[in-house]
């Protein structure tokens, strides 16, 4: 595909992908929703349209003018801004989220990608030409988890998965085979916290994939910003699916992983 339309979300994914891409000699025409997007995206797309999130129906209009022959979302919008009054401001993003018969993550973006279709646009996988940030299986840090840490990698893992069935969060905090805290739509980083506040240290993070994930959108995404989390809560190991999860700045993690003695795995 020679010119890609993006949907760009918060944080780094987004900045991450549209550099593949470049790499790969596509065009890409970005919709940055203001407030979520970052700035520094500019700089790496060809054109960019930012749109408020009641502008939501511009999107459509801009992509297929642009004549793009796909379209990839990245990054997600924050959680809070949902239940916001900015909602009210626009008719059809409204009529579409009181259609919905839940709103979990993946009737949400469900419904954006069935938008998308009827409005004859592809949406693509967002693992699109950045496979490589997709660890294999292993551990990734000089550190390596001891019996005990294992055992709760393993005690967590088939409790993350059932979460994540239930499309209710993809990741849970455990010590010592107890669950800590379970992720919801507050996001990882906020787990992450809470789960120092409870469980005092020495804590295993563990996320996964949704058992039918949709690789179009919300894969699992860890980065610098969770280790420095990481850090901050006394956790002594982070895994994660391997093959599934987009680890972004991984050479900055993994130095800071060992220096501060934290085990990250891939399982």
């Amino acid at each position: 595909m020679k010119k890609i339309g993006l949907i760009a979300g918060n944080r780094k994914f987004p900045l991450l992908f549209a550099e593949c891409a470049r790499k790969k000699g596509c065009s890409i025409v970005a919709v940055a929703i203001k407030g979520d997007t970052s700035p520094k995206l500019k700089h790496l797309v060809d054109k960019i349209y930012w749109i408020g999130l009641a502008e939501f129906q511009r999107m459509f209009e801009i992509f297929k003018n642009e004549e793009v022959e796909g379209i990839i979302m990245a990054g997600q919008i924050s959680p809070r801004r949902l239940f916001s009054k900015e909602i009210d401001k626009s008719p059809e993003l409204k009529q579409i989220l009181q259609s919905l018969k839940d709103k979990k993550t993946d009737t949400l973006f469900g419904a954006v990608a069935q938008k998308l279709e009827a409005e004859g646009l592809t949406l693509l996988d967002s693992t699109t030409f950045i496979e490589e940030y997709l660890p294999k299986k292993g551990t990734l840090t000089k550190r390596q988890p001891d019996f005990d840490t294992w055992e709760d990698v393993y005690f967590g893992l088939s409790l993350a998965k059932a979460v994540a069935s239930l499309d209710i969060g993809q990741t849970v905090a455990v010590k010592a085979k107890t669950i800590v805290a379970v992720e919801a739509f507050e996001g990882t980083d906020n787990l992450i916290r809470r789960s120092a506040k409870i469980g005092y240290g020495n804590i295993v993070i563990v996320k996964v994939s949704k058992p039918k994930q949709d690789m179009r959108f919300d894969i699992p995404v860890i980065g610098l910003n969770t280790v420095k989390n990481l850090v901050k809560a006394h956790v002594k190991c982070l895994a994660f699916e391997a093959g599934k999860t987009l680890f972004l700045d991984q050479k900055e993690s993994l130095i800071l992983a060992d220096k501060r003695g934290i085990s990250i795995v891939a399982v």
